[in-house]
């Protein structure tokens, strides 16, 4: 396991830089899509306040979260965190700019929904004004007339699943398909429960507030158990302003040779 040290040894002026992080969570180089999440907890395991995320993350936490953004072709969100955080599109960033262009990765990811139904609102800036299009994923059967409200709208449809539902293996082949293959998604926890399920999930990069909420809040992940439960291991840990930033991989993946 890599640990990371702070930038100083001064406990009150603990701050990585966007270039130290951007290194320390570089995609690995792979012959396949790489699909990693992004989630946040409490010490008790929350992974929401009030329906929201916001409460319990922190100014460190959203420059990690920024910086996976950064790194991504495309972010992976399920519709109902898209509904309850306010989702907007994803912006450029001077920081990543130079990385991106050198890598052949578009100036902003794109940010990729995942709906049954397609009960959105598309005069949304998310989907009316991102500076790279924003996709929406569903299944086959999906409403028709929804469909035809997207793409009305210059959303662009993708069919990942052949019923109603959107099978989470085919999100990421289909994204994989139009050459972004380096997935970030944020959840929410029944989505990112599904990828769990199915054995898509190749890294989770997990922020632990370090804060008690109590209650019946949200865990990061939901929906059906697994029959085992999925083995990782930790990669690396950082530390700032009393945050755990702790990422951890997949224990069955071969093929890696180094990061980019």
């Amino acid at each position: 396991m890599r640990r990371l040290l702070p930038v100083t040894d001064d406990p009150d002026d603990r701050e990585w830089t966007l270039a130290e992080l951007a290194d320390a969570y570089a995609y690995p180089e792979t012959d396949r899509p790489w699909l990693r999440a992004n989630m946040v907890s409490t010490l008790d395991g929350a992974a929401q306040h009030d329906g929201r995320s916001q409460p319990i993350s922190g100014s460190a936490d959203m420059r990690i979260f920024g910086t996976l953004r950064g790194l991504a072709d495309a972010v992976v969100v399920g519709a109902e965190t898209v509904r309850q955080e306010g989702y907007r599109p994803a912006r450029a960033r001077e920081a990543f700019a130079r990385r991106r262009a050198a890598a052949g990765q578009t100036p902003a990811p794109a940010v990729a929904v995942v709906s049954a139904s397609l009960a959105l609102d598309f005069d949304l800036p998310l989907f009316s004004a991102p500076l790279t299009p924003t996709l929406v994923l569903t299944g086959a059967a999906a409403p028709p007339e929804r469909v035809r409200a997207a793409e009305a709208a210059g959303v662009r449809v993708l069919i990942a699943g052949t019923g109603a539902a959107v099978d989470p293996a085919r999100v990421v082949d289909v994204l994989a398909e139009r050459g972004l293959t380096r997935l970030l998604t944020e959840g929410g926890p029944r989505l990112l429960g599904q990828f769990v399920a199915t054995g898509v999930l190749d890294e989770l990069c997990l922020t632990i507030a370090p804060m008690l909420t109590a209650g019946g809040a949200q865990r990061i992940a939901s929906g059906s158990p697994v029959a085992l439960p999925k083995r990782f291991s930790p990669a690396s840990v950082l530390e700032e302003a009393g945050f755990l930033f702790t990422r951890y991989r997949r224990t069955d993946i071969s093929g890696i040779t180094r990061s980019v």
